[in-house]
């Protein structure tokens, strides 16, 4: 057959005709484009669908379920209180549509808490550990619950429209419907890649003294920006392991050392190179002692024993040896940590004119950033320990969230950095979930985020109901985000607002919306790590050094301890600082506001209430400059 239509990788653009047999045996001629549009309203954006529960037709206790015995907690002062864990319990659970499912009791509890709670009563549970510490209370509100309660569960069957397997078994058969092995093709790239990871082990197992039997499991996806790429992640059940005694958190090079060293760059005229290591957690040799037995997923070799010799995902001590090896590696090349980031690393260099400086190495877990005159030499010397994805190695487009862009003003070429993707996201999806609400954003344009008299202490609107105010509490967590990321604008008025969180009025809500509604308008914005210095004029306010000493005699200034010899161009810290006097009409506390700058590039930045109530301006603009010197001592 000759095809209508002309293919597209989007399916929306695809225009091509395909003849579609419903379940009633008729059959229409269909658009590929109506077709994913169909598919795709079947689900939510994230792949879940809604299913309908039937009844709940059984139970089983695992091992790791916490015993009667148990059940209870002693506190320091004697008093005891129920310990709250539904590990270890699952429910099989018969849907509307004739499927089954076992489904862990944490999430029933959470979907259908009555007809979990009857369901215990009716079988003699309620006084095990799993279901006693919460199910009095779901029995004695029980008509609160049915009113507030949408009794769904939320299954995560498709994503873009692709079914998404939740065990070998349906990735044979969803591969055996679509009459390709796409998923199939996913867990083999994914085992070979993993492979390195296990050690056959071919003697008895009861010799594998102080090791610990786990087993693993495939996580599966869908990747849009590679062409709805079939993804499998085998990971480890790391809950099978007990928690070591050691450190286990990964490398997370922190925001303010971005922003330094993005300025740094432009200051001394230094390139950057960024590039993702690949199942980076398995470059490190295991911190634990661990095997397995191999499952499906290790095809011809399902049954044999391994033992785990690399930080295999899911382990909880992945994070810390994959941290440890490479910085192992990073020092290896002549780098030594920051002492005020750790997860900044420094190596003294020369550039070709003689001038000193410091090249620098930024690590946030896989994604590594060098900063040098010679970055793509430095990063190809990591490529030789670590295999980065695709081979790549280019200048960063984006960093921790936020997009990274290279501006030139006046002549000056310099790094900017913006939050535009994560904004636009957000009000698209304020915009979608409001639509069922009765809040809007405003359809005027405005030039403020908040209106300018409005106190939202004095807000007297009725209080939001329990839904409103969990919406609200999640929009104050997007915006502080997005505050994080760079929307200084907008800090001062989400701090006022956050203050309001437990007990939030409809005006408060309104002034959340008008915040989304300007973020709709200004979405753009950017702070540009501007690395000239400052024009300012101190010379009406800055004491001579004769002057200061007739009143502190042995002032001298504080400096860093071990902190390294200076190298490149000097950098100045200016801030400005401000109180607003009594500001809260109600408690007249005053609130602390202030912006940090190396150069010309804003670093930090606070807006916060302060927590005593002052009689003067004097005291509240003392109380703001203490904590502004205090950011700038340990900047």
């Amino acid at each position: 057959a000759i095809p209508v239509g002309i293919a597209h990788t989007n399916p929306m653009l695809d225009t091509r005709k395909y003849k579609v047999e419903f379940e009633d045996r008729t059959s229409e001629i269909l658009a590929a484009n109506l077709l994913a549009e169909n598919i795709l309203e079947q689900v939510d954006e994230h792949g879940h669908k809604q299913r309908m529960l039937d009844e709940i037709n059984g139970h089983r206790k695992l091992n790791e379920a916490v015993h009667m015995e148990d059940a209870w907690i002693t506190m320091e002062n004697g008093s005891r209180r129920r310990r709250k864990t539904t590990k270890g319990w699952e429910l099989s659970v018969l849907w509307k549509d004739g499927s089954s499912n076992i489904i862990p009791l944490r999430d029933m509890k959470e979907c259908f808490p009555i007809e979990t709670a009857d369901y215990a009563v009716s079988h003699g549970l309620q006084d095990e550990a799993a279901f006693a510490w919460w199910l009095p209370t779901v029995l004695r509100k029980r008509d609160r619950y049915l009113k507030k309660v949408k009794t769904k569960y939320w299954e995560r069957t498709h994503k873009y429209g692709i079914k998404i397997p939740h065990s070998i078994k349906q990735v044979i058969e969803i591969d055996k419907e679509n009459g390709n092995t796409l998923w199939q093709d996913s867990i083999k790239l994914e085992m070979k890649n993993n492979r390195v990871a296990f050690e056959e082990y071919t003697e008895e197992v009861s010799k594998l003294v102080g090791y610990k039997k786990i087993t693993g499991h495939m996580i599966f996806d869908v990747k849009l920006g590679e062409n709805f790429r079939r993804k499998a992640r085998f990971v480890a059940d790391g809950h099978l392991t007990t928690p070591p005694q050691s450190m286990t958190y990964s490398t997370v090079v922190s925001r303010d050392s971005v922003r330094i060293l993005l300025m740094i760059a432009a200051l001394n005229g230094l390139d950057l190179q960024a590039a993702d290591i690949q199942n980076a957690f398995l470059t490190a040799p295991n911190l634990e002692k661990c095997y397995m037995i191999a499952g499906p997923e290790f095809l011809d070799e399902q049954g044999k024993v391994f033992i785990v010799k690399r930080a295999l995902y899911g382990l909880k001590s992945a994070p810390a040896a994959f941290r440890s090896f490479l910085a192992q590696n990073i020092e290896d090349l002549g780098f030594f940590p920051s002492e005020a980031d750790p997860d900044v690393w420094m190596r003294p260099a020369i550039k070709p004119n003689g001038q000193e400086y410091y090249e620098y190495i930024l690590c946030y877990v896989d994604d590594i950033l060098c900063i040098s005159t010679k970055a793509l030499e430095v990063m190809e010397e990591l490529q030789k320990k670590f295999k980065f994805k695709k081979d790549l190695i280019e200048p960063p487009t984006s960093y921790l969230g936020a997009r990274v862009r290279t501006r030139t003003v006046e002549g000056h070429t310099m790094w900017t950095i913006s939050s535009v993707d994560y904004v636009k996201a957000a009000v698209k999806n304020v915009e979608e979930a409001i639509k069922e609400k009765r809040w809007k954003l405003p359809t005027r344009e405005i030039g403020t985020p908040m209106s300018t008299s409005y106190s939202p202490e004095l807000d007297g609107s009725p209080e939001l109901n329990n839904d409103d105010r969990t919406y609200y509490q999640e929009l104050i967590g997007v915006l502080r985000w997005a505050t994080k990321l760079g929307r200084v604008d907008i800090l001062h008025e989400i701090s006022l607002l956050s203050q309001y969180q437990a007990c939030p009025r409809e005006g408060h809500m309104e002034q959340v919306m008008r915040i989304f509604g300007f973020l709709k308008r200004w979405p753009t914005r950017s702070i540009y790590m501007d690395y000239r210095l400052p024009d300012l004029d101190f010379s009406q306010v800055r004491s001579s050094a004769e002057d200061f000493k007739l009143v502190y005699r042995n002032a001298k200034e504080e400096l860093p301890p071990m902190m390294p010899a200076p190298r490149g161009m000097a950098v100045e810290i200016s801030a400005f600082v401000d109180a607003s006097h009594a500001a809260n009409k109600k408690t007249r506390k005053s609130h602390t506001g202030y912006i940090i700058f190396v150069n010309s590039a804003p670093i930090l930045w606070y807006s916060k209430r302060q927590n005593t109530v002052e009689a003067s301006t004097f005291g509240a603009e003392f109380i703001a400059l203490k904590t502004c010197v205090e950011a700038i001592v340990h900047l």
